[in-house]
């Protein structure tokens, strides 16, 4: 008797440890392939499966709608995509007040949306780079004494907005200027360059970043990019402030960005793997 579940525990264990194997195969082939599928075509295999998507509540979906153009614009299956998206954001990160702050669901939504638009593209939009969310009822002093809007502080594993200049970001919506898009850029920058968790997404960002960054160093592009006047000054800082200012721009006003500097507008797209409906 003994013996038998002794001979039945050893098969079962050989077992899990064959199907381990195969498992860990097929995963790094498929890597390769997407890899090279990537470097062809530009894009990844694919982007959203959900076989048991997500909800999010009617006053959710309100917020939705009310508040971002980009979401209203899609088909029925990608919003619902979508909302599985914002389901889970708010699920993996934790929110916290500032100085004592209330933070709704209304918040809550609104941040989780400005992300999953930024990243809607991408299929591993739950990065591991951070795991707060501050929410500041005004201008806040940083741990280095400076007064900000806004940060993503990466030691801390935080992401921290102005609750007024977050609203104020999404109330103009073309002034180019957005705080949550803004900040969570550096997020993005951060989560597909500097991490092993983009896959094929951050692939795709990393390189496209890389073009735009050696289209930008030509003498004749950033001259023709500073007297078009459409990127706000602070995205000459530096490269990583030009990326999340053109990202602002990109979402905020579409259109005259197309028109006006389309060779960026098609890296930018192409960087965050975007397309309409």
């Amino acid at each position: 008797m003994q013996d038998g579940i002794g001979l039945a525990f050893l098969v079962i264990v050989c077992l899990m440890f064959i199907g381990l194997f195969f498992y860990l195969f097929f995963y790094l082939a498929l890597s390769v392939i997407e890899s090279v599928w990537v470097k062809l075509f530009g894009v990844p295999v694919y982007v959203h499966f959900y076989p048991l998507k997500k909800e999010i509540s009617v006053e959710a979906q309100l917020v939705l709608e009310g508040h971002f153009a980009f979401y209203n614009r899609l088909s029925p299956m990608r919003k619902s995509y979508f909302r599985h998206r914002v389901h889970h954001f708010i699920k993996k990160y934790d929110f916290h007040g500032r100085e004592g702050m209330p933070v709704t669901n209304e918040m809550r939504v609104k941040i989780a949306a400005t992300w999953v638009m930024l990243t809607f593209g991408m299929r591993n939009y739950l990065p591991n780079v951070f795991k707060y969310i501050i929410i500041a009822p005004d201008v806040y002093e940083s741990v280095t004494g400076d007064r900000h809007k806004g940060e993503f502080n990466h030691p801390a594993e935080a992401v921290i907005f102005s609750w007024p200049h977050f609203e104020e970001g999404m109330k103009y919506g073309t002034d180019n200027i957005n705080l949550g898009l803004h900040e969570f850029a550096h997020v993005l920058h951060v989560h597909a360059t500097g991490t092993d968790e983009g896959g094929a997404s951050g692939q795709l960002y990393a390189a496209m970043f890389d073009t735009i960054i050696e289209y930008i160093n030509h003498g004749e592009n950033l001259r023709v990019l500073g007297q078009m006047g459409y990127l706000r000054d602070y995205a000459f800082t530096n490269r990583h402030e030009f990326m999340a200012v053109t990202l602002e721009c990109f979402f905020e006003t579409p259109d005259e960005f197309r028109k006006k500097l389309p060779t960026l507008y098609n890296m930018a797209a192409r960087m965050i793997n975007y397309r309409h409906g």
